[in-house]
């Protein structure tokens, strides 16, 4: 079950993302003024690299809300193409067909 913990793994980033955004955006903030002095700004930044490291929206991954797989996102769907033909040719997708000839 190791694709299930990746999806709890996400599930977790997703918390510090949203948790420490303002915080982020704050001392970003800071370290980006040029006005500011110069001991200032790299106290921001020294602040800004001991936030956690899942914190930083950059690590988050579109992945399969059902399997976990990274790869062939459908982001309206939130699955992968996988999950997609099988959803689709088990009837559980509305508007979706399997087209056969």
């Amino acid at each position: 079950m190791a694709k299930k913990s990746m999806i709890e793994r996400e599930k977790k980033r997703q918390a510090l993302v949203e948790k420490y955004a303002a915080k982020r955006a704050e001392l970003k903030e800071i370290a980006n003024d040029e006005s500011k002095p110069m001991e200032e700004r790299f106290k921001a930044r020294l602040k800004l690299a001991k936030l956690p490291r899942n914190s930083s929206p950059t690590r988050l991954h579109n992945r399969c809300q059902l399997t976990g797989r990274p790869h062939a996102y459908y982001r309206k769907l939130k699955v992968s193409r996988i999950m997609l033909r099988e959803l689709g040719s088990n009837g559980q997708l509305p508007g979706v067909v399997k087209s056969s000839w």
